[in-house]
């Protein structure tokens, strides 16, 4: 596996152990529906929690939006619509972005919680 890959997989174990911690239930990870797919789908307070990972090894990610663009957002959401539907659920989602950077000794976490608005037809 190349590095970048591996390290974003240990991003994401550590996202999953830092939601634990804070009283979440992990549902699901990277779950699939067609092109789109779902770092970590959580749940916590009757609300299913999307949640987007990223991990980079700089110190600082000083723009997000250059991280998580208007296409992703739209992939984001539609798959999590998707699993509501799949799963016959229905909860209110809530979108959630977890910033990790460093290295693999020392991953700085930070969970921003209802990172992403959907656009209002999501909700028709």
């Amino acid at each position: 596996m190349a590095e970048h890959n591996t390290l974003g997989k240990e991003g994401e174990n550590a996202a999953c152990e830092m939601l634990i911690r804070k009283g979440y239930l992990i549902r699901d990870r990277n779950w699939r529906c067609g092109k789109n797919e779902i770092d970590i789908i959580a749940e916590k307070d009757g609300r299913i929690i999307i949640v987007e990972v990223k991990t980079r090894t700089y110190d600082y990610i000083d723009d997000i939006s250059k991280l998580i663009t208007p296409a992703k957002i739209k992939h984001i959401v539609n798959a999590g619509k998707a699993y509501l539907k799949f799963f016959g659920l229905s909860q209110e989602l809530q979108f959630d972005i977890i910033l990790l950077h460093g290295d693999k000794t020392n991953l700085s976490i930070e969970h921003i919680e209802d990172a992403i608005m959907p656009p209002m037809h999501f909700y028709r």
